[in-house]
């Protein structure tokens, strides 16, 4: 039985994880808190986060790790070496799901040691921050809102959350959440935001009394037109991408 390192073993587990859950997008290295998400897989209605221990390492971070995982996502999933399969079900919360894995003559063998349940300490107000500026614009649009075009994040997950139950079904909420980040295309967030703010830019002409300023601005979004993004491109199966 050969010794699992991390990187040898991330191919052969997003291939599992697919053949597990079928749609899935996979996000490495993701920033949560003082911690970095190993992988968060993103499925039709939830976010998973999950965190990866070789055979090389310990768990000494293991704790800080797990309440930072806590704050995200529906649910949590640490994937193993053998070596920490006997031990592992003591450094993590019941909740927790525990893959094992193993390679013998480069064939890898993983096992479902525990499913995964429903994250007690998850806040779907946290799960919004993941969230970029305009794809909550979009969530504002998909749930008939006002635009707050003036407003930061802070502000619109706030008044988001206002709107849960009575007019935003919270089931729903997590499913255009998945959707969005379905769609994120880390390729084109330059340009992604640069389509937001030429949409700010023509409120702001619209609002405009002072005609020179006017002009000023009408310039500035002809500039911007002038130089239009590629359309993004559609989900594609387990695509993945690096990213703070």
């Amino acid at each position: 039985m050969e010794r699992m390192h991390d990187r040898d073993m991330r191919e052969p587990l997003f291939e599992y994880l697919e053949e597990t859950y079928g749609k899935v997008r996979i996000i490495e290295e993701k920033t949560m808190g003082k911690s970095r998400a190993d992988v968060v897989m993103v499925t039709p209605a939830s976010l998973y986060g999950i965190e990866i221990k070789s055979d090389a390492d310990t768990y000494v971070r293991l704790e800080r790790q797990v309440k930072d995982y806590d704050r995200y996502y529906d649910f949590n999933i640490v994937a193993v070496g053998s070596s920490h399969g006997a031990h592992i079900a003591e450094h993590v919360p019941e909740h927790w799901g525990i893959i094992t894995a193993e390679c013998v003559d480069d064939e890898w063998d993983f096992y479902m040691m525990r499913k995964p349940q429903p994250n007690p300490k998850a806040k779907i107000k946290r799960k919004m921050e993941i969230l970029w500026r305009p794809e909550l614009a979009i969530l504002q649009l998909w749930n008939g809102m006002p635009k707050y075009k003036d407003k930061g994040k802070d502000f619109v997950i706030a008044k988001v959350l206002e709107r849960v139950p009575e007019k935003i079904p919270e089931a729903k909420l997590h499913e255009q959440i998945s959707e969005l980040l379905f769609e994120r295309d880390y390729n084109n967030v330059k340009e992604m935001l640069k389509e937001y703010r030429k949409g700010e830019l023509q409120k702001a002409i619209e609002a405009e009394q002072d005609p020179e300023r006017k002009m000023k601005l009408m310039a500035e979004l002809e500039a911007k037109r002038a130089k239009a993004p590629t359309p993004p491109r559609r989900w594609r199966r387990r695509r993945r991408k690096k990213t703070e």
